[in-house]
């Protein structure tokens, strides 16, 4: 019996060292509340329905991933450690997201749009031929920060970033239009190409792929036209002419485009997020009397000779 007390007291202290073993071996520290705030103050008119925040381990491993239903941040539970974060609004719908698994190359691009108008397909200034065709991308604020310590000793804890925009706007000017009022109902439009294809958000620099992007053109007068839109913007140091194309299909189907090279408006405009491009003089055509109703294809594009203009 004696032998057998011995044996079972020792199986109980081997089980009790391996229990406490394996206590010790899962023994973490406790996730932290962390309130997270995204301060507007470079972006005061901004009102996203709602962010994204991710922060990456410096010490490696999967990034953590936040939603909040808001603009102003709210409670998150994080480990104790070292992170670099970045945030954005996600209430967008043509943008996408790629190499997401690091914050050197988490990057927002333009999703892959068409140039058309009227059903067909519309003609590519020469030259930009290799260019993809990007959809215009929605307004996109994000900030970053390369230094956030969690603290396993600190009660009340921070992270407070600051988004601001990381999208321009473009607006279109065309003055002395002639015989708008014969523009058909499939209208008008223009494209510009060379611009960046995306954003690098952890980075806060352009991607290098270019892209040519259309955008509605509407008439605003006998003679005027104008037309806006967003995009990621162009590279200071981009070697490439910036060529704006305006289509319009008339009344009697007569397809027409003209291609203005607007490169020193784009470079040199004072302030890059806010880019206002002028275009002097438009000769649409005069419909030609008991022709109209058929349906041109995309070889029936008719160049106008390009325009060089000086504004």
């Amino acid at each position: 019996m004696k032998k057998i007390y011995h044996a079972l007291m020792l199986l109980i202290g081997c089980l009790l060292a391996s229990c406490e073993h394996k206590e010790l071996c899962f023994d973490h520290s406790p996730a932290m509340e962390v309130e997270v705030v995204f301060d507007w103050k470079n972006s005061p008119e901004a009102h996203p329905e709602s962010m994204r925040l991710y922060l990456f381990p410096k010490e490696g491993g999967e990034p953590l991933l936040y939603e909040f239903p808001n603009k102003t941040g709210g409670i998150i539970k994080v480990q104790p450690g070292e992170y670099k974060a970045l945030c954005y609004n996600s209430d967008t719908e043509t943008i996408g997201f790629r190499n997401i698994e690091s914050m050197e190359t988490f990057e927002a691009y333009a999703l892959k749009g068409i140039l058309a108008l009227g059903g067909s397909l519309a003609p590519r200034a020469e030259g930009t031929e290799k260019e993809r065709i990007a959809l215009q991308p929605e307004m996109l604020y994000s900030d970053r920060n390369a230094d956030i310590i969690i603290k396993s000793d600190v009660e009340k804890q921070q992270i407070v970033l600051y988004p601001k925009k990381a999208i321009c706007h473009y607006d279109v000017e065309i003055r002395n239009a002639t015989n708008l009022k014969h523009i058909s109902m499939d209208g008008i439009s223009g494209s510009l190409s060379s611009l960046a294809g995306g954003f690098h958000l952890g980075e806060n620099h352009l991607t290098s792929e270019l892209v040519t992007m259309p955008f509605e053109l509407k008439t605003t007068g006998s003679t005027t036209l104008k037309g806006d839109f967003y995009t990621f913007g162009q590279h200071a140091s981009n070697p490439q002419p910036h060529k704006l194309v305006v289509y319009a299909i008339m009344s009697d189907g007569n397809k027409r485009y003209y291609t203005f090279d607007v490169t020193d408006q784009v470079d040199n405009a004072p302030d890059p997020y806010n880019v206002h491009i002028i275009l002097d003089r438009l000769p649409l055509p005069q419909p030609i009397p008991g022709e109209g109703g058929f349906q041109p294809t995309v070889d029936e594009w008719e160049e106008t000779v390009p325009i060089d203009i000086s504004m």
